[in-house]
């Protein structure tokens, strides 16, 4: 059995482009800076240039649930803080 495929959806607010648009479109580099400007790039994704530390050890633990939910709840670099806590418990 083949899968099914999606339904073509047409949007009147995004139509698709004439040879006309086509002809009118411009670079990126093209376009004045003052109107680039407005528009500012998102940055690199990944992992920051450097932040693999030679002293880190990838490893898979089983930790409890609860354990999980509560350095979550802190938000972005929970596992950071998690790491913090255990050098700590460590007495590091």
């Amino acid at each position: 059995m083949s899968p099914k495929v999606p339904p073509v959806v047409f949007d009147d607010d995004n139509p698709e482009w004439t040879e006309q648009d086509f002809a009118r479109a411009r670079r990126g580099d093209d376009i004045p800076e003052h109107i680039r400007a407005a528009f500012p790039k998102a940055g690199k994704r990944g992992r920051p240039v450097g932040s693999t530390s030679s002293n880190k050890t990838q490893v898979a633990l089983r930790i409890d649930n609860d354990t999980i939910a509560r350095f979550k709840a802190g938000g972005p670099g929970w596992q950071s803080r998690m790491n913090e806590a255990l050098r700590k418990a460590a007495g590091l």
